[in-house]
């Protein structure tokens, strides 16, 4: 009886995991589609196939959900361990650039761009929701900070000067233009479409742009000669 009592559980434990995994992918796509504001409970249970109540059980409630579905997201766009792997250790700064531009390429010139992750950022980004926090604190944060060291190397300055904040928006900004606009940009510019342009000649030429400006900005940081 013990031993029926235990299967029980695990059971049920494991069925609350799926439930919650499905309510999870269910909510990004209701969010990737209709945004915070006009996504409700009901559709979210109808496309995970549950009760809306489970919303509240699993979730505490519709706000909470769009915030683990915010960090979620980002996870599964750009992982913290991936991106860790790639921006620390002992090779060169130019090296990590490179990692850094190859792993964001492959994601945003993936099919995996058409999936709820990408989009739920793209709608986050555009039309701001007050629900960004626990985002910015648990993904965006640390995330950035890797960036900022890389950053901070190549110019050879210090990490809090506000210059090396600058140019690491400028380094990252072509990504976000891949984000935001996707297919759109290759057919303004023909030319940065995967046809004309494989991703590892788009990272060449992102990585030589971008190592140009830093290495240019990095004599203007402060302490050093102007």
């Amino acid at each position: 009886m013990k031993h029926m009592t235990m299967q029980s559980r695990a059971k049920v434990r494991q069925d609350g995991a799926s439930t919650r995994a499905g309510l999870l992918d269910a909510a990004g796509g209701v969010f990737a589609e209709l945004g915070f504001d006009r996504a409700t409970a009901k559709e979210i249970a109808i496309r995970a196939q549950t009760n809306a109540a489970a919303v509240n059980y699993y979730f505490g409630g519709i706000q909470a959900l769009y915030e683990e579905v915010l960090v979620e997201a980002h996870r599964r766009i750009v992982n913290y361990d991936d991106l860790s792997q790639a921006l620390t250790g002992s090779q060169r700064p130019e090296e990590k650039l490179q990692r850094l531009f190859t792993l964001l390429v492959k994601v945003l010139r993936a099919d995996a761009r058409d999936a709820w992750p990408v989009k739920i950022i793209v709608r986050e980004l555009i039309s701001p929701t007050p629900h960004i926090e626990r985002l910015r604190r648990e993904e965006l944060d640390p995330k950035k900070s890797l960036v900022i060291g890389v950053v901070a190397e190549i110019m050879g300055a210090d990490p809090d000067d506000p210059l090396v904040g600058h140019a690491a928006f400028s380094v990252m900004s072509p990504c976000f233009m891949l984000m935001v606009a996707g297919t759109r940009l290759s057919e303004i510019v023909p030319a940065l479409g995967p046809v004309m342009t494989n991703d590892d000649t788009l990272v060449e030429r992102l990585v030589r742009f971008a190592l140009g400006g830093l290495i240019g900005l990095g004599g203007c940081a402060s302490g050093k000669e102007r």
